[in-house]
């Protein structure tokens, strides 16, 4: 884990045709120049590094992704994007492929185009337009981020990891990613993309999920990032991770990196990075009690800690394991005063959270009587008129499934 980069020879790295490195963001050539002038000053054993950074640049000028969020900022300096736009996108891309991402980014500029409007923002519209992603708690933080920025540092998002670390849901890989690409300063980035690339480079044979390897991989990065385009060089990192280095049947003779590659020279690419065990995921079972009176639904809102946190959800009952009619039935009358004429099966599917395989059993509920009158927390509504409501997407199928009225199965209540 800890040996050096090898001191090879550097390969002749042909320009890209009809291109000059470095200005597919509009900023003028200087990967060359600018690690040609450092070369005197620095000795052989990093020559690998510097080796590295040059092909990997030169690469990304060809074949970096265009992505929304990297788009220059009118009359920004150095024409470097919008510093609030690459908050957004790197708090959407955790844990979320790119491709989804982007129209969610699209949706979520539309409507807060600038830092002060989010801040501004009620969170329930927040989570409403945030539906769709999942991990809404990074919704929560962004929100909760842009009021600090506003509050506390004028409006502007910070420069440097330091402060950007100080607010709420960034650690340090987003600020790394903040103040690189939007900002230009030399911060190092480790996501998952990025520890595969470094894994299969340095031929890293411990899990790069256990703490001190992980260190190990920071420091690799610290060491590798460009010092004069570090913004470039991280995103190059990542599309090579998304694009090239992939974790199944990584494209090694694509890669623009494969000469200094040591996974690749011992054959290892295939296997590498080693992961460690993981842990198990516990069952659930979600019992979704539709209490319906007419053609009005009973929605609740979710607690403010836990699980999808302030969204809202028709009535479900979270168990370890599946509960009886009579069971949900004694449920509903202590917990809503209410009681079932029947309980009608309309379904069930599977869900998957991080820590979680939950079984969600879906029941049309219609009651006896009118609805009681509804206290904070609780709102009567038609399924046509739910639109402003931010509703996980467990709940959007639930819903799905009583719109379907087709496979209808009743259980007893007694």
């Amino acid at each position: 884990m800890g040996t050096r980069m090898g001191t090879r020879a550097a390969p002749n790295v042909p320009p890209v045709e009809g291109k000059t490195p470095g200005s597919r963001h509009g900023r003028m050539p200087r990967v060359a120049r600018a690690e040609m002038t450092q070369s005197k000053l620095v000795h052989s054993g990093e020559l690998s590094e510097r080796r590295i950074r040059r092909q990997l640049l030169v690469w990304y000028e060809e074949r970096g992704r265009e992505l929304p969020w990297r788009a220059a900022q009118r009359g920004a300096a150095q024409d470097r994007p919008d510093p609030y736009a690459i908050l957004v996108s790197e708090a959407m891309l955790q844990q979320t492929q790119v491709a989804t991402v982007v129209q969610y980014f699209r949706r979520f500029m539309t409507r807060f185009p600038t830092l002060e409007m989010l801040a501004e923002a009620d969170e329930q519209e927040v989570l409403q337009l945030w539906q769709g992603l999942g991990y809404y708690r990074r919704a929560r933080h962004l929100h909760a981020a842009a009021r600090v920025i506003a509050h506390q540092f004028g409006g502007s998002v910070p420069a440097d990891t330091k402060h950007l670390e100080q607010l709420p849901g960034v650690g340090r890989y987003t600020a790394g990613a903040v103040a690189s690409i939007a900002f230009g300063k030399r911060a190092a980035i480790l996501d998952g993309n990025v520890a595969r690339v470094l894994a299969r480079l340095l031929a890293v044979r411990e899990p790069v999920d256990e703490p001190t390897t992980r260190t190990q991989l920071w420091s690799h990065a610290d060491a590798l990032v460009s010092p004069t385009q570090p913004g470039d060089f991280n995103q190059a990192l990542m599309d090579l991770g998304a694009m090239v280095c992939t974790p199944r049947h990584p494209q090694c003779r694509e890669c623009p990196l494969h000469t200094e590659c040591r996974a690749y020279m011992l054959g290892l690419a295939n296997q590498l990075p080693v992961r460690g065990r993981r842990a198990k995921v516990q069952p659930a079972v979600h019992s979704v009690v539709a209490l319906r009176h007419g053609d009005r639904y009973l929605f609740e809102q979710r607690a403010s800690k836990g699980l999808w946190s302030n969204m809202w959800q028709l009535p479900t009952l979270e168990a370890p394991t599946e509960s009886s009619g009579r069971g949900l039935a004694d449920w509903v009358w202590e917990r809503f005063d209410s009681a079932p004429r029947a309980l009608e099966l309309q379904g069930e599917f599977r869900h998957r959270t991080t820590h979680r395989a939950i079984r969600f059993v879906v029941f049309d509920a219609p009651l006896h009587a009118s609805p009681s009158p509804v206290r904070p927390g609780l709102l009567w509504r038609t399924l046509g008129d739910i639109g402003d409501l931010p509703l996980p997407n467990p709940q959007h199928r639930a819903i799905a499934l009583l719109r379907d009225d087709s496979r209808q199965l009743r259980l007893p209540t007694d």
